[in-house]
């Protein structure tokens, strides 16, 4: 089988079937799906049971919300596909969307994860995601997120793929193992693709594999509440501290922790300054539980081309304020 398309669903009812049926209705019909559903309380777990009896379909139902992490986790372990797709329940599907991602992939065997031209639900005219970036200062962002999705025409290598909707190749996650549970949601995506770039695999960006997305649907979170502010200051430190070597660390002190003061201020601007600190304190606690990779000096080209990623991502990340300032789309 050539891919396992993987769904997480938590009280989904909105759109949940309309996100399955754009699955399957893709061109490429050689896949399975498997919806996870992670202990949802309104209909859409009815709506999951629905498609039971079909051929390629699995539903796994568990009794409460374990996170983002561990249910993609029971999907992979599970999955017969050569490559494993995740796509959020609140995203939409273009028919050659499974089919774009493959022939990417297939092009190169380096190539680890693919990532989409998600778009916005309402405004398809706008990227909502072209790819992710992580700057020198600690912050991960979507590329793109608000700007014409006529920018982003052109394939092009990426720090991270969103796993919204992304293509990952299952034979390199067998090598470099797969979503880290610590991160119980956001930034877990940008945590694999970090560790991929640290093995010196690829992550890309396909704009040809389009879909549609309602950001922030199944959190409510379409740019911060308490869950997402706590969740962002804890794994906001998580990210970096588990990623970077030692060496790295010290170089990087001073840019991030300038970067984390300028956050616990944006937060605080927005109302959401005592959970982002919530997210802090939690992160003391979990950094002594973070499985941080062994240093390997075959891997420091590797290294020295995620610190010119982290250089290189600040400047995006000015570039990307100035236009949001300035209203350029």
């Amino acid at each position: 089988m050539k891919a396992s398309v993987i769904i997480p669903n938590l009280n989904g009812a909105g759109w949940l079937r309309d996100s399955i049926e754009s699955v399957w209705a893709q061109t490429e019909q050689d896949f399975e799906l498997i919806v996870i559903d992670n202990g949802s309380t309104d209909e859409s777990l009815e709506i999951a049971r629905s498609y039971r009896g079909h051929d390629r379909y699995t539903l796994i139902e568990n009794a409460t919300n374990t996170g983002f992490s561990h249910a993609v986790n029971q999907g992979i372990a599970i999955a017969k596909g050569e490559y494993v797709a995740l796509f959020n329940n609140d995203a939409f599907a273009e028919p050659d969307w499974l089919a774009e991602l493959l022939k990417t992939a297939d092009a190169d065997p380096k190539i680890f994860a693919v990532s989409s031209l998600m778009l916005r639900y309402y405004e398809p005219e706008l990227a909502d995601d072209a790819g992710d970036y992580v700057t020198i200062l600690g912050f991960a962002c979507k590329r793109g997120d608000g700007l014409k999705a006529s920018r982003y025409t052109k394939p092009c290598r990426v720090f991270s793929a969103c796993g919204g909707a992304a293509l990952y190749r299952k034979s390199i996650l067998d090598k470099i193992g797969v979503f880290d549970e610590l991160f119980f949601a956001y930034y877990e995506d940008v945590d694999l693709s970090w560790r991929a770039n640290n093995f010196g695999y690829k992550n890309v960006y396909c704009p040809t594999a389009r879909c549609r997305h309602i950001c922030g649907a199944t959190t409510g979170a379409v740019r911060y509440n308490p869950f997402k502010s706590i969740q962002s200051g804890r794994n906001s430190i998580l990210l970096p501290y588990k990623n970077q070597p030692l060496v790295m660390l010290i170089l990087n002190f001073i840019p991030m922790l300038l970067g984390y003061l300028l956050k616990v201020v944006m937060f605080r601007l927005r109302g959401f300054g005592g959970d982002y600190a919530k997210g802090f304190a939690e992160a003391k606690v979990a950094l002594p539980k973070v499985n941080k990779p062994k240093f390997y000096w075959r891997n420091l080209p590797n290294y020295i081309w995620v610190e010119c990623s982290l250089i290189v991502g600040l400047f995006q990340y000015i570039v990307y304020r100035v236009q949001r300032a300035l209203k350029i789309t």
